[in-house]
C-alpha cells in the first residue's frame, strides 16, 4: 500500500461540474472516513469527483492499495506497512498516455540530411539506415523510448512497429513487451505491417516489407500471445497496417476483420501530408478516409494518427463513426506537416488524444512537453482561447487510455487503476505560477521530468530516476545500437 499524503493538488482528469458544493461534499465525506478508519463508498465518492467543479482537489490524501486508488480524502490513517509520500511539493496527474510512437526511431534522431526534410523525402532516406534493423536495435530503442516517456510522466503507451527487415531473426513485439515490463510502463503496441515497396510504387526498400499472408499469420499470433482484455491488464495489442500507401486495401480490410474477430483494435497513419492525399488520389481514386470507409477501417475501435488534412465532412464523419485521432503537434512541426483541427475536432466530437510520434520527426519522447506543445499550436490556428490547459491535460490522459482500450485508467477517482505522475512545482521554474498550479506544468517550467510515477500501484519512476533499470545502461547500449546502425548505412 502508497498513500500520497497531502497532495499540493490533484488534476482528477474527470469532467468538471455545476458548482463548488460538490467538491466540498466529498472532502467532508473524506474528513469523515478519516475520522472513522472507513474509506469513502467508492461509488459515491467517484460520483462526487466526476463532478467536482474544476476537476482539481487541494490538500488531499491519496490511498492506494493493490493496482488501484482505494480512497481520496484528507488525513486519511495511513493502514499498517504503507509508505507513506509526502505530495505536499506536487501536482498529481493520472499518468500521461501516449498513442503514437515509433520506438525503433530513437537511435536515429537530429540526422543533418534530413533535418529540413518534408515526411516523403525524410521517409526515403531513413529507410535506407531503418532496413539495418537488429535484434539489439529494436531492444534498446525501446528501452530508450519508454525511459524517456516515463521520465516525462507517461504511464501508458502505445507503439507503431511496422518495419520488419528480412533476415531479423527474432520476434520483434517480444522484445518490446520485455522492454516495457522491465521499465514498468502499461504497453498497448499495434502489430504494425507494410507490404508495398519500390518495386510496388511504394516508398520502403524491398527488403523491409512482408508477404500479406505472413503479415495476417504473424498478427493473429502477436494477439494469441499477447493480448490481454482485462480492464487491469498490462498489455494490449492492435493491429496497424502502416498506411494507405505502404499497404493494400486488401490488407486494410482483412486486417480489420482479424481485429474485430479478437476483439482487438485498429491503427493506422492517415491524412497527414497533402502529398497523401494527392498519392491516393492516384492510386485509388478516392481521398485517404474514403479508402479507409471503404476497407471497414472507421469506428470506436479504430483510431488514426495525424489526421490533418480532414475535411470538415471527413470531420464529422469521425464523430458520426466514433473514430479517433491521435494528434502529434511537434511532429508535425518538426516536418512542417500542418495543424490539426483538434478544436473542431472536439467541438463536432470526435474523439483525440495525444501522442509524441517517433523520434526521429520530434526528436524527443518529451510527453509533458508534448502536452505544452499540443496548448500553443492550437492557439496559433484558433487564438489566445483556442483551448485551455485542462483540455489538453484531458486529452494526454483520459483520452488516450479510453483510445487504447484502458477506461479504468486516465483519471483519478477511488475504483481506478493507480497510474498516477507526481510533479513537483516547488521549484525556481514554477515560482510565480502557483495561481493555477496545474496549468503551470503547460504554462510555465523548463523541465519536464516527472518526480514519481506510479504504474499499477507501483514505483516506475522514484525521485526523478527510473525505479526498475540503471538508466546508463540504457544510454551505453542505445548508443551502441545507433553507432552500428550508422555504420551499416555508411553514415559517419
Amino acid at each position: 500500500m502508497i498513500l500520497l499524503r497531502r497532495c499540493y493538488r490533484i488534476f482528477t482528469g474527470v469532467a468538471g461540474a455545476e458548482n463548488a458544493d460538490e467538491r466540498i461534499g466529498l472532502e467532508a465525506a473524506a474528513r469523515a472516513g478519516a475520522r472513522t478508519g472507513k474509506r469513502p463508498e467508492a461509488k459515491s465518492a467517484a460520483a462526487a469527483i466526476r463532478r467536482a467543479a474544476g476537476s482539481d482537489l487541494a490538500g488531499l490524501d491519496i490511498l492506494i492499495e493493490g493496482n488501484r486508488i482505494a480512497a481520496i480524502g484528507r488525513d486519511i490513517e495511513a493502514p499498517g506497512g504503507a509508505e507513506i509520500i509526502d505530495a505536499s511539493r506536487h501536482v498529481v496527474l493520472p499518468g500521461l498516455v501516449n498513442t503514437h510512437h515509433h520506438f525503433y526511431q530513437t537511435l536515429t534522431r537530429n540526422i543533418p540530411a534530413v533535418q529540413d526534410a518534408k515526411l516523403f523525402r525524410w521517409l526515403v532516406y531513413l529507410y535506407e539506415i531503418w532496413k539495418g534493423l537488429d535484434p539489439e536495435a529494436v531492444y534498446w530503442s525501446s528501452m530508450l523510448a519508454l525511459a524517456e516517456l516515463a521520465k516525462t510522466g507517461c504511464s501508458l503507451t502505445s507503439d507503431h512497429h511496422y518495419l520488419y527487415p528480412q533476415g531479423f531473426g527474432q520476434d520483434i513485439p517480444s522484445l518490446q513487451f520485455e522492454a516495457a515490463a522491465r521499465i514498468g510502463l502499461r504497453f498497448a503496441p499495434t502489430r504494425g505491417s507494410m507490404s508495398r515497396s519500390k518495386k510496388d510504387k511504394g516508398l520502403p526498400p524491398d527488403s523491409t516489407v512482408q508477404d500479406e499472408g505472413f503479415i495476417l499469420e504473424h498478427s493473429q499470433e502477436t494477439i494469441r500471445r499477447f493480448h490481454d482484455p482485462a480492464p487491469d491488464g498490462m498489455r494490449k495489442v492492435a493491429l496497424a497496417p502502416c498506411s494507405p500507401f505502404s499497404v493494400s486495401e486488401d490488407l486494410m480490410r482483412r486486417s480489420a476483420e482479424l481485429a474485430r474477430r479478437y476483439g482487438v483494435r485498429l491503427h493506422t497513419h492517415l491524412a497527414e501530408t497533402a502529398d497523401e492525399d494527392e498519392y491516393c488520389l492516384r492510386m485509388y481514386g478516392r481521398r485517404p478516409l474514403k479508402v479507409m470507409e471503404d476497407c471497414g477501417f472507421v469506428g470506436p475501435d479504430v483510431w488514426y494518427a495525424h489526421g490533418i488534412f480532414f475535411n470538415d465532412r471527413e470531420l464529422d464523419l469521425l464523430a458520426r463513426t466514433g473514430t479517433g485521432v491521435s494528434h502529434c503537434p511537434s511532429s508535425n512541426m518538426r516536418l512542417g506537416s500542418g495543424i490539426c483541427r483538434v478544436r473542431e475536432m472536439l467541438d463536432r466530437g470526435v474523439k483525440v488524444s495525444l501522442a509524441v510520434d517517433g523520434s526521429a520527426s520530434n526528436d524527443s519522447s518529451d510527453m509533458l512537453g508534448e502536452a505544452r506543445q499540443a496548448l500553443l499550436l492550437q492557439r496559433v490556428r484558433y487564438g489566445s482561447a483556442g483551448i485551455g490547459a485542462r483540455e489538453v491535460l484531458g486529452i494526454a490522459t483520459r483520452g488516450g487510455a479510453s483510445m487504447l482500450g484502458f477506461e479504468e485508467a486516465g483519471r483519478i477517482e477511488p475504483g481506478a487503476l493507480a497510474d498516477l505522475a507526481l510533479f513537483d512545482v516547488m521549484k525556481l521554474e514554477y515560482t510565480g505560477a502557483h495561481s493555477d498550479p496545474v496549468a503551470a506544468l503547460l504554462f510555465s517550467g523548463c523541465d519536464h521530468r516527472v518526480d514519481h510515477l506510479l504504474v499499477n500501484g507501483k514505483f516506475a519512476v522514484r525521485s526523478g530516476r527510473l525505479a526498475m533499470m540503471d538508466e546508463e545502461e540504457i544510454r551505453i547500449n542505445a548508443g551502441k545500437a545507433a553507432e552500428r546502425l550508422y555504420a551499416k548505412a555508411g553514415i559517419a
